[in-house]
């Protein structure tokens, strides 16, 4: 593409530019009960990575970040709209250390709410996309399903014994990753890319989702509590089969897995005894090691499809650094 294209915004500066649009964006209406709870949690912060990423590839492209700011708005209030219903489902108290929307007012509001947010993420993918609106719907379309699939499966694996590393890995691109990777997709399209250069966007979020995924996933179990802000080994006294539960039993002969499964099983253990043993199984086949080897190769095909991207390679040093820094936390 040519080189007169416009200069770049660093990520902290799309970051600010979207807090403050999303933060003068009026989700109020009547009935009050309806739209109250949109607004709160659509200001109660968050990383805002899948709009900066929609910003950010657009920007790629040569397109000004007003050009995608409705489709930023609307991959973060879909986004929110699954936070909402997932927090109703798991029965959560807190949401970015706020009240959680059924908590603060009930479960049918948040349902209802939800159902809206929902429908406003297609309000705002619609405004000012002309041509592209087909296409984009589309796509938006499929991976919205998608996250709905993920969300289900995960949901399914609570119920059983045993999860495939296949069917986790299936699991985790559809309910975490396509939706980063339409974000990228979708900024992309929006400044007029091919659609070849719009799929290798996908592909980057897509395996970079995957990769960020598998580092929480260690690090809920390996990391430094202080650093990582949650309770270590918090998915083993959930007993949810993570990529080291999936790795582990993949590689594991008959013995060490009924270990495994009756472990995670056991609900009479005191909490700390049960996360200790269950480490003992996976450090025995250098589980931690052998995830981050595997999440190391995902983030390696996300890099593969941005290089690939046909943008001066100078061009793609905004998201290679801000898919770095969301890499660095200590494993």
């Amino acid at each position: 593409m040519s080189s007169t294209l416009p200069l770049q915004h660093s990520i902290e500066e799309l970051r600010n530019y979207f807090e403050e649009k999303i933060q003068l964006t009026e989700f109020t209406n009547q009935p009050e009960k309806l739209y109250e709870p949109i607004q709160y949690i659509m200001q109660i912060g968050g990383k805002r990575v899948r709009p900066v990423c929609t910003l950010a590839a657009a920007e790629l492209f040569g397109a000004n970040p007003e050009a995608a700011i409705n489709q930023a708005i609307a991959v973060e209030v879909f986004h929110n709209f699954t936070l909402v219903h997932d927090d109703i489902m798991d029965e959560a108290p807190l949401r970015r250390g706020q009240t959680t929307v059924h908590k603060k007012w009930n479960e049918n509001t948040g349902i209802l709410s939800g159902d809206a947010m929902m429908i406003l993420a297609y309000h705002y993918l619609s405004k000012n996309t002309d041509a592209k609106f087909h296409r984009l719907f589309s796509n938006f379309n499929r991976t919205a399903i998608e996250v709905c699939e993920g969300q289900q499966l995960d949901m399914d694996f609570e119920q059983k014994s045993t999860v495939s590393l296949n069917d986790y890995l299936g699991m985790i691109e559809l309910k975490t990753a396509v939706l980063l990777g339409e974000s990228l997709r979708m900024g992309a399209a929006i400044a007029g890319a091919s659609d070849a250069d719009a799929n290798l966007m996908y592909e980057f979020g897509k395996n970079f989702g995957i990769a960020f995924q598998l580092q929480d996933d260690i690090l809920d179990l390996y990391g430094d509590p202080e650093k990582f802000g949650k309770q270590v080994g918090g998915d083993v006294l959930a007993c949810k089969k993570t990529y080291l539960f999936a790795k582990t039993y993949s590689i594991s002969d008959a013995e060490q897995q009924k270990e495994l499964v009756d472990l995670y099983n056991n609900t009479n253990l005191p909490h700390q005894d049960k996360i200790e043993k269950v480490k003992t199984v996976f450090d025995a086949l250098d589980i931690r090691n052998r995830a981050k080897a595997d999440m190391n190769t995902f983030y390696l095909n996300a890099g593969i499809a941005l290089n690939s991207v046909s943008v001066n390679n100078g061009r793609k040093k905004t998201l290679k650094d801000f898919a770095e820094s969301l890499m660095v936390r200590e494993l």
